[in-house]
């Protein structure tokens, strides 16, 4: 027997189940296909789970370092089991958190494989055997990724993972090659460096986290190679050159030379690729260029009931952004007129140790739209909070309008920075100046005060710089 929805989310991950519940609260009945657990790759394979491991790697550093606190621990042991754990227990219990919101905003939800087999028709392979028929107004995708992988670099889970196989390691290398100084790379390599690993990344640019402002990534990487990774940029990976033998050993083209690394193992992280395999877009006008799924700013295919959202349509892969899409989606299904996400307006975060967090223009991006641009920079180690911490080192940094005093953009490395990003976010929202954010009045002591400080600098009137 066909079942009838208004709206049929194919993917429970975060962007997907968040679509339902925003349209079980506008008042359609919703219905969402998960093949795998509730909370998708964020939940079981991304986000939770690697800061899990994020969490667990910097308390271990941080107690090895307690002499510098005046906390002495003779023998710091790590139990990896007990750490896998407790990741596991976060996630079950998030993943429980979610469940309760299906019923909580009586969503149907389908364990299996979700096909669209007709206009407004979705077939659902059920993972216990069986087939169902579900009849969709409208049809939501959020099919989201998978880890890339490049040529050559065939992963077998024990010598060549991806951040797939690597949450769920049983035991830690005693080194690894991180292939690709991105935000997931970095974030691994400064989890197993902390963890004690011998970390050494390879990376294609000419700076880590390429996406982020030049300041940042400079920072970032100095802070890490402080800290004992080896990064080495401008290296082209050479695939074909692999070799496992109790190990891995793979060549780099470096300033035209080629080098051999070693290591226990590798982690390839080169970025995500859409899932848009298997769903039924063949019989479809849905157009894919890329291997991204094509929509408006409305999240809106070339079939007019079919709508996607998160990584299956590429520009930024984060969570929070398929989150935003998603509702976004739902209420124009909804028949109401939302406004359009502002990519400016996302911020971005990295949760190294130290993390690294923006939002908006970077300082060369805002002068290549040709705005005329003055920045404020203050240092962390002016901070009270931040020597409290122990952590002096980083610094917030912003980026204005020289004519207007708006807010284009604001970067940070530093402690619990990804904390810290979204009040330059709301700025940024609320369109306001240096001087509106420096004459806001931050407590003290607080890491937050950095932004304040690094608004006044703008204008030369910091405090303590």
């Amino acid at each position: 027997m066909e079942q009838g929805y208004d709206v049929v989310v194919i993917g429970g991950g975060t962007g997907g189940y968040v679509s339902a519940i925003r349209a079980s609260q506008l008042g359609l009945k919703a219905a969402v296909v998960e093949k795998g657990k509730l909370g998708g790759t964020c939940l079981h394979a991304g986000c939770i789970p690697s800061k899990a491991l994020l969490r667990s790697a910097e308390v271990y550093a941080n107690t090895k370092n307690g002499e510098n606190f005046g906390v002495i621990a003779p023998e710091v042991n790590l139990d990896f089991s007990k750490v896998q754990a407790r990741k596991e227990g976060i996630t079950e219990r998030l993943f429980k958190g979610v469940q309760h919101l299906m019923k909580k905003g009586k969503i149907d939800v389908y364990e299996g494989t979700g096909v669209i087999t007709g206009e407004k028709d979705v077939s659902v392979k059920l993972n216990n055997g069986g087939e169902e028929f579900l009849a969709a107004r409208h049809i939501l995708l959020a099919t989201g990724s998978r880890p890339r992988t490049l040529p050559g670099l065939d992963v077998d889970g024990t010598y060549v993972m991806t951040s797939d196989e690597a949450l769920n390691m049983e035991e830690l290398p005693a080194s690894i090659l991180v292939i690709g100084g991105g935000v997931i790379g970095m974030e691994w390599a400064s989890m197993l460096n902390d963890f004690g690993v011998k970390v050494t990344v390879l990376e294609y640019a000419k700076r880590i986290l390429p996406a982020e402002d030049k300041d940042v990534s400079r920072e970032l990487q100095r802070l890490m190679k402080k800290k004992g990774v080896k990064i080495i940029t401008g290296a082209k990976v050479l695939s074909e050159t692999l070799k496992k033998n109790h190990g891995v050993s793979i060549q780099a083209e470096h300033k035209g030379k080629e080098k051999e690394f070693t290591a226990d193992r590798l982690l390839v992280s080169v970025g995500r690729a859409p899932v848009t395999d298997y769903i039924g877009l063949e019989d479809t006008k849905v157009q894919i260029e890329h291997g991204f799924i094509q929509v408006n700013e409305h999240y809106q295919t070339n079939e007019a009931n079919v709508y996607a959202i998160g990584d299956v349509i590429g520009g930024l892969q984060l969570a929070h952004v398929a989150s935003h899409e998603g509702m976004i989606a739902v209420e124009h299904m909804a028949g109401k007129n939302p406004s359009p996400l502002d990519s400016a307006l996302v911020a971005k975060c990295v949760y190294s140790s130290p993390e690294a967090a923006s939002v908006g223009l970077a300082e060369d991006e805002a002068k290549e739209e040709g705005y005329e641009v003055k920045t404020g920079k203050f240092s962390f180690r002016a901070i009270g909070k931040s020597l409290v911490f122990g952590v002096p080192d980083g610094f917030v940094k912003l980026v204005v309008d020289k004519k207007t005093d708006k807010l284009l953009g604001a970067h940070m490395v530093g402690p619990h920075v990804t904390d810290m990003v979204t009040e330059a976010g709301l700025a940024q929202v609320l369109e306001a100046t240096a001087m509106d954010i420096g004459s806001t009045i931050h407590p003290h002591p607080t890491l937050a005060e950095a932004i304040g400080e690094a608004a006044l600098a703008v204008h030369g009137q910091e405090i303590h710089g």
